[in-house]
């Protein structure tokens, strides 16, 4: 079986890294599913204490969905793909233990909504982060629900429109990069505030991000019923995969170059 993520224990801190640095870590079916299955296992695990998630290679934490698979989508296959997120969303969310984002490049899309379900985030001067899924024809919905949650609507609405991706100064001043530090500092600054949150109260712990994840499941839940609903139409619409294969072949031509 191919390992689109890896998982490391340093200690009572587990590493997860997603595993596809050829294509800068994008996510398909079969890494969703196996990023799930890692993250039930440590979520089981007792002696696991705090999770740092970051990517393999330099260039990438994650560029989020895989546009060859979802170039592949209509209106019921689109709705199948909302409830793997669903899975994968609701099990960060419901994690017990803290989960730090260790940003090694850029986080894009669902890589974006999914460094910002973490609760916190380590990056360099060269990280990038951002919502660029209008640029390939993608709506974006569970995104701008996540963002509007922590930014506010205004820069929701800037990112989500623009589909721009804001520089790490930018993603510092706004408070979702907590820390900058040099790129090869990332990992080892992500494992120590890895261990300093590890080494708190458990249960105060567990119920402190219980009560974070209570206070936002109402909206949650009508983001997810939104998602299927919009994603539907978009995906029927074939306007997504159009813009994806041109995205792709744009892409293709400039590598070549």
């Amino acid at each position: 079986m191919d390992h689109y993520i890896l998982v490391d224990r340093y200690d009572e801190i587990a590493v997860i890294t997603l595993n596809r640095p050829d294509i800068l870590n994008a996510w398909h079916a079969p890494m969703r599913g196996q990023l799930v299955d890692a993250f039930n296992e440590l979520e089981r695990d007792e002696t696991v204490r705090a999770i740092v998630i970051t990517g393999a290679g330099t260039r990438a934490f994650c560029a989020g969905q895989d546009l060859n698979e979802a170039k592949t989508f209509d209106g019921d296959k689109a709705c199948a793909w909302i409830g793997e997120w669903e899975r994968l969303y609701s099990l960060i969310r419901s994690l017990t233990k803290p989960l730090i984002a260790a940003l090694n490049g850029v986080a894009a899309g669902s890589a974006f909504q999914v460094a910002l379900l973490c609760d916190f985030r380590i990056g360099h001067q060269g990280v990038q982060m951002g919502q660029p899924e209008v640029n390939s024809g993608i709506a974006s919905v569970t995104g701008p629900w996540i963002m509007k949650e922590i930014l506010g609507l205004a820069r929701t609405t800037d990112l989500t429109l623009s589909g721009r991706l804001m520089d790490a100064t930018e993603c510092h001043s706004i408070g979702i990069i907590n820390k900058i530090v040099p790129a090869e500092r990332v990992i080892q600054e992500s494992l120590s505030l890895a261990r300093e949150l590890a080494a708190k109260p458990p249960i105060a712990m567990r119920l402190n991000k219980q009560w974070l994840r209570e206070m936002t499941d109402v909206g949650f839940r009508k983001c997810l019923d939104a998602a299927v609903r919009i994603h539907r139409e978009a995906y029927a619409s074939g306007e997504s995969r159009q813009m994806m294969e041109k995205f792709l072949a744009e892409r293709a031509s400039r590598n070549a170059q």
